[in-house]
């Protein structure tokens, strides 16, 4: 039994912190790709020897959440007496994964002989093969459309990539080059992860070690259920929906606070569809820890044992707990913001003085490629007004937290050309406190190359919260070389030509109070 004060408790707790941090610097300096390097499309974490999140990086929120399914998966398929010297790699969504772009490395760490804990990362890759560059075809219905999928399996074994891995990898890729950098990066990360961590184990000793994970986690469930307690108990419900096809797709969230325990039921949820906006239930986990926290107190650690008095009730095979064969790649990146809106906007009935109106609700996902190169970029857009500030303009929002790819490393990287990139003035919902504005953003091609988009809030308005208005909903052209204009679907993938451009509008945020 470990006895720790307060003071030794907030020591450790940034002391894991920091290491997951700095595997995060490790992995985007030594990256490859702009995705990671300049966008910061990756995260990292510290794990418990069973799997549960001990520490994270200030990350990306719908990659944190899911990643303890991956360690999960791994752990079910090979235990937990791993082999020195060994790292794991996952992707496929149904067995822990999320989206196929994301491939998840993770790492056992071992002390006195035994595992101590686990270590991993995960990086969007800019394509994994599939029917269209950048892995996310608009038109997919299956899984195998998207691109490789891998399987829990043994990646690495005395730092040598396997050739179980390796070689289906890199021949899925258009772009192997990059792949294999920023493969090098999440493999260093890792091994970053697991010095400093054996390090520290050695300097408290490895029980020593174990009992204070044990405190950590323990003091993360109790500061939850003392938030969650604060809340008035009762249950809401709302509904939103996502965008398929000109159709709107429900997602309903039931929330029941009792006690200091918090239930969301989102069993009433759309069945999932022919396309690629289901979300495996890892993806709505890392919403509803998300919405949670913003609900309550951001600042409670982000472990799993604050994750034990949620629940999360779902119906397999709907929109947000799906079943394969079904195709993904928006799940992930669109479909979660959706969901930890809606769970948000039920949250606003217990804590009216915390939760924000909605901010833009999507990620923008613009993916150009051909064979010779894959560019992804999500597009930012606005803030929801808060209950006593503005929303914030032309950033990331809700589910993720990745940066800009500056228009110097854009020209650098890839055959096109940034001609607009400005705030959509006006585009935030009016309120007392007025929801951020959206972005303007044009690319001009130079050379033939398939676009893919995937946005939402296109149809559906960032809604205001307390008599706030809604923000602007977002659009998206191509003009045509010889002039012609065309407003695209919110999910579509086109071939484009040189001198064709694209212009994307993204949402404003929503208002928040009747404006005065």
């Amino acid at each position: 039994m470990v006895t720790i004060d307060q003071i030794a408790l907030e020591v450790i707790r940034n002391q894991m912190s920091s290491i997951a941090e700095d595997m995060g610097v490790v992995l985007r300096m030594t990256a490859f790709s702009p995705n990671i390097k300049e966008r910061a499309d990756c995260s990292a974490a510290v794990f418990t020897p069973q799997g549960e999140m001990l520490a994270q990086a200030e990350h990306i929120p719908v990659h944190l959440g899911s990643m303890p399914a991956s360690v999960a998966a791994i752990i079910e398929r090979f235990g937990t007496e791993p082999e020195p010297g060994i790292q794991y790699a996952v992707n496929d969504p149904f067995q822990g994964g999320t989206h196929l772009n994301d491939l998840t490395l993770v790492r056992p760490v071992h002390g006195a002989g035994r595992l101590v804990a686990w270590v991993g990362n995960r990086a969007h890759h800019a394509d994994v093969g599939g029917e269209a560059p950048g892995s996310m075809p608009a038109h997919a219905t299956r899984l195998d459309q998207e691109g490789v999928v891998v399987p829990p399996m043994v990646a690495v074994r005395d730092s040598v990539w396997t050739e179980e891995f390796i070689e289906p990898f890199l021949a899925a890729t258009r772009t192997p080059t990059e792949r294999r950098g920023d493969l090098a990066a999440q493999l260093g990360a890792n091994e970053a992860g697991a010095i400093r961590l054996a390090a520290l184990i050695e300097r408290y000793g490895a029980s020593a070690h174990q009992g204070l994970s044990i405190a950590l986690m323990t003091y993360g469930e109790r500061r939850m259920c003392a938030a969650i307690t604060a809340l008035p108990d009762g249950t809401a419900t709302f509904t939103d929906h996502m965008e398929w096809k000109g159709d709107l797709i429900q997602i309903t969230a039931s929330v029941t606070v009792a006690g200091d325990e918090l239930t969301a039921d989102l069993s009433e949820s759309a069945d999932q569809v022919m396309g690629n906006i289901n979300a495996v239930r890892a993806v709505t986990e890392s919403c509803l820890s998300y919405a949670v926290r913003v609900a309550t107190d951001p600042t409670i650690p982000a472990t799993g044992g604050a994750h034990r008095p949620l629940r999360l009730v779902t119906r397999p095979g709907s929109i947000v707990d799906a079943a394969p064969p079904a195709a993904v790649a928006a799940g992930n990146v669109e479909t979660s913001q959706r969901i930890s809106d809606t769970i948000l906007g039920a949250l606003a009935t217990f804590a009216p003085d915390r939760v924000p109106a909605c901010g833009q609700g999507t990620m923008n996902n613009v993916l150009i490629g051909n064979d010779s190169f894959a560019y992804y970029e999500t597009v930012a857009g606005g803030q929801g007004a808060r209950p006593k500030r503005d929303g914030q303009s032309g950033i990331q929002t809700g589910m993720t937290n990745t940066k800009n790819t500056p228009i110097t490393s854009l020209d650098t990287h890839y055959p096109f050309t940034v001609t607009r990139y400005k705030l959509r003035r006006g585009s935030g919902g009016a309120g007392r406190f007025v929801g951020g504005d959206g972005i303007e953003r044009g690319i001009r091609f130079n050379e033939a190359a398939t676009v893919s988009l995937m946005g939402e809030r296109r149809l559906t308005a960032p809604w205001g919260l307390s008599g706030g208005g809604d923000g602007a909903v977002g659009e998206d052209w191509l003009i045509r070389a010889n002039g012609d204009r065309t407003q695209l679907p919110s999910k579509c993938t086109v071939e484009v030509e040189p001198g064709d451009e694209l212009l994307v509008f993204t949402p404003g945020g929503g208002g928040w109070g009747t404006p005065s």
